[in-house]
């Protein structure tokens, strides 16, 4: 009998949702079908501000709240349709939510997630997994990453990568990394590197009005400032050691200029597509400098996500990775832009079978825990 979940993941990007049906029948991995569906650019102008810090009301979040839910049950009802999949055929759905806050260190650690799981059960009849970062945090992790454990079931044992050190690199809004190796008796180890995406998504949003910088082909345009770029790797996040995990609420254009503002650089004197030539050697040289100095012995790179798309940031990380070879996930077998929806139905699937998902030599947590909490009709 078929052991099917969906998987539904918005990221650092805010740009939409991703959705995954996937068969895990027999502790095995199939993905069955997929489907995309985009946030209307309200909801991504609202969700950039709040995730900012700028003024957003209560009442506007939980409208946002509810609207998110609606949106991400539409999309599961269109996968099914699409792939002619009755709802009672699916054990549950995975449903990460959209982050728009993660403070993991501090007195008071939490990330907040948006996306009421209780309107997705009422308006799919499908079980749903959520809120799977903070039971992690309750015992002292960082609430991310949380794909490692996918990846170690999925990847660290594929017949390509057996016996070689490896690490697979997610590009989203922000950059991660999973560091397996190859002795599987040694512990697996992953951290957010910094930003991946969304600077760059941000400035082209701001100077060109697009959504994204489709292949990188804007920044391959313009010349790296190195005045510029001097002035953004000097951030303590980025010498700071794992685990650690950061987000948009720190990265992001008011962090920019006020890194201009801290080395008295003019920013409007640079040229825009060299802001954003820039923006793109920050990517990859912090990702780059997090490989050498905690998984020196990397043989291979994996990448997934929105960013396996950006040719130039590509061209730029190999360049800067030097003899370890570069690649995406289909590699592996899996197209990148799937992996992390994929990812969150396998956590729901490990909470249902009651098996701790969290890996603590990556997140810091004290001990495995179960994540995530349950929602039925």
């Amino acid at each position: 009998m078929d052991d099917l979940y969906i998987g539904l993941m918005s990221g650092t990007s805010i740009d939409g949702v991703d959705a995954a049906l996937i068969d895990l029948s027999k502790q095995q991995f199939k993905l069955i079908g997929t489907l995309y569906q985009a946030y209307p650019n309200s909801i991504k102008q609202t969700l950039s501000n709040i995730i900012q810090g700028k003024q957003s009301a209560l009442a506007d979040q939980a409208k946002l709240d509810n609207e998110l839910a609606i949106l991400n049950a539409n999309a599961v009802n269109a996968l099914l349709k699409d792939t002619r999949v009755a709802p009672s055929k699916i054990t549950a759905i995975g449903y990460h939510g959209q982050t728009i806050f993660h403070q993991p260190d501090g007195d008071h650690p939490n990330s907040l997630q948006l996306g009421d799981a209780n309107v997705l059960v009422a308006k799919t009849g499908i079980t749903v997994v959520a809120d799977f970062r903070r039971m992690d945090m309750a015992v002292g992790g960082q609430g991310a990453p949380l794909v490692p454990a996918f990846h170690q079931f999925l990847f660290q044992n594929n017949t390509q990568t057996k016996s070689k050190n490896i690490a697979i690199l997610n590009i989203g809004g922000i950059a991660n990394l999973t560091i397996l190796p190859a002795d599987n008796t040694q512990a697996i180890t992953g951290f957010d590197t910094g930003p991946g995406n969304c600077l760059l998504d941000e400035w082209i949003q701001l100077e060109k009005d697009q959504a994204f910088d489709k292949h990188g082909a804007w920044a391959s345009q313009g010349q790296l400032n190195k005045h510029l770029l001097e002035a953004l790797l000097d951030d303590n996040y980025f010498s700071k050691k794992p685990p650690k995990s950061t987000g948009r609420e720190y990265f992001h254009l008011s962090w920019l200029r006020e890194k201009c503002k801290q080395k008295d650089i003019d920013l409007t004197a640079i040229p825009a597509q060299d802001v954003q030539s820039t923006l793109a050697s920050l990517s990859a040289i912090t990702i780059a400098r997090a490989i050498a100095e905690h998984a020196p012995g990397t043989q291979q790179v994996f990448v997934c996500g929105g960013g396996a798309h950006n040719q130039f940031l590509l061209e730029l990380l190999q360049a800067q990775l030097g003899e370890i070879s570069l690649a995406t996930t289909t590699a592996l077998g899996l197209d990148p832009d799937w992996v992390e929806a994929s990812a969150f139905g396998w956590l729901a699937q490990q909470r249902l079978t009651k098996r701790p998902a969290n890996i603590p030599s990556v997140t810091g947590a004290s001990k495995l825990v179960l994540l995530g909490a349950i929602y039925q009709e």
